[in-house]
């Protein structure tokens, strides 16, 4: 699988002093005359921890301890097996997402069309019918976003006066203060809807020929269902004088009334919502939005593994040598562990430090001589320069044995060193004569 080159894996960067201590060596070099001052010093270099970004199970390491490579060559792989099936059910996921955005787009395209051929109709009827009297403008005076708030507005209103004679239906009915005329009104309504029933049997068995029994049967429910009727009625009249029923009536009345009223608002509210206010438009362009809001979690789902599956290849941050491999095949890997330490053997430096009271004759950018030992007794010598002086004075290093040497307060001089050829190493312990 082709893998596109991800960012540098994270990278932790130290500064090298290989060193457990660093020899202090300060001293005057009067071999040749000239009273140089030179330092001893351990040759450096900027160290980078290679670590993976991604958890797994090594699959192939591509480098060995001493190799060059260079910034973005692949050094560590992963295995990608459990991404790469979680990739294919995210993909497929993904092509269900669109496949769900083009139903839904249709779904839309069809119901507004319709609604917008409504809402012609609607406009045409306002445009030929003539207002009421009581109109003193036409029909189509008012746009359709004006007729709708109106009609909503009348929709709330009548909500408002439902729910206000419903409870007051149940106040009249409270005010009675009489168990008994909820118990003889249920009483009422059942013996009303029973005898509507027997009614409807005894006519239809009145047109039944050689009928028997049936309408003796028939007759007999009816009868029991009528004085079942005129009992209750009886029961709920006894109960209720003049006022009270009219109260009942009224407050019964009014519930009807009301329910219409809403009924009718929410009806016209309906009709006015044509085109694309249509109720049916807006519950397929929800539709639409939401199959869309899938297919970008399914994509997102689907970035986020192939993302991941860039990381399981681990590339060389920097130019440079391997210094140590701490990983092999088969091993379980954990992110920011140290996979391999690496170093840029082109870029080398070397920390002296000065006395206080020469700190005076070194300035940035002087030039300076490198020297190192070696087993032919010819010393190889190499051009440095100042790179940084510190700003703070420090003790001397804990190895100098002496007590005036502890004591005493030195700054540190880092200096770059030209390493073409590669013979110095991180470690190597040299001697710097500044120029």
């Amino acid at each position: 699988m082709q893998h596109k080159r991800p960012p540098l894996p994270v990278i932790i960067i130290i500064l090298a002093l290989v060193a457990a201590g660093i020899y202090y060596g300060i001293r005057t070099l009067n071999d040749d005359g000239n009273g140089q001052l030179a330092a001893s010093g351990t040759i450096e270099s900027v160290v980078v921890n290679v670590s993976p970004e991604m958890a797994g199970k090594v699959k192939e390491v591509l480098v060995s301890e001493g190799d060059s490579v260079k910034a973005g060559d692949p050094v560590l792989s992963l295995d990608d097996s459990l991404l790469a099936a979680q990739r294919a059910v995210a993909a497929s996921a993904v092509d269900s997402a669109n496949a769900a955005i083009v139903s839904a787009q249709t779904k839309y395209d069809q119901t507004l069309q319709s609604a917008l051929a409504a809402q012609e109709a609607q406009r045409n009827k306002d445009w030929r019918v003539s207002a009421p009297t009581e109109f003193d403008q036409p029909m189509w005076f008012f746009n359709q976003t004006e007729q709708i708030a109106s009609a909503q507005t009348e929709v709330d209103n009548a909500k408002a006066a439902l729910d206000a004679s419903l409870a007051n239906l149940d106040k009249v009915i409270a005010d009675l203060n009489n168990a008994d005329y909820v118990k003889a009104e249920k009483r009422l309504a059942d013996a009303r809807i029973a005898f509507q029933i027997a009614d409807e049997i005894k006519i239809q068995t009145e047109n039944v020929t050689e009928s028997g029994g049936l309408v003796d049967a028939a007759y007999d429910y009816y009868n029991a269902a009528e004085d079942e009727l005129d009992s209750a009625q009886d029961a709920f009249n006894a109960l209720t004088d003049t006022k009270a029923e009219d109260d009942v009536q009224y407050a019964r009345g009014q519930v009807l009334v009301y329910q219409q009223r809403y009924d009718a608002a929410y009806k016209r509210l309906l009709s006015l919502q044509t085109g694309a206010e249509s109720p049916a438009v807006v519950a397929a362009l929800n539709a639409l939005d939401q199959a869309k809001s899938a297919l970008a979690q399914a994509e997102s789902n689907l970035a986020l593994i192939d993302a991941q599956m860039t990381k399981l290849t681990v590339y060389a941050p920097i130019d440079g040598v391997v210094l140590v491999r701490n990983v092999e095949p088969g091993e379980f890997v954990q992110p920011g562990a140290t996979a391999f330490a690496m170093a840029d053997l082109n870029t080398i430096t070397i920390t002296v430090y000065v006395p206080e009271d020469r700190l005076n004759e070194i300035k940035l950018g002087q030039q300076a001589t490198v020297a190192i030992d070696s087993a032919t007794g010819v010393r190889p010598e190499f051009e440095a320069v100042v790179v940084h002086i510190a700003d703070q004075a420090e003790f001397t290093p804990r190895n100098v044995q002496t007590v005036e040497g502890r004591s005493s307060t030195v700054f540190a001089i880092k200096l770059s060193v030209s390493n073409n050829n590669g013979v110095l190493k991180i470690g190597m312990p040299a001697d710097v004569v500044f120029k």
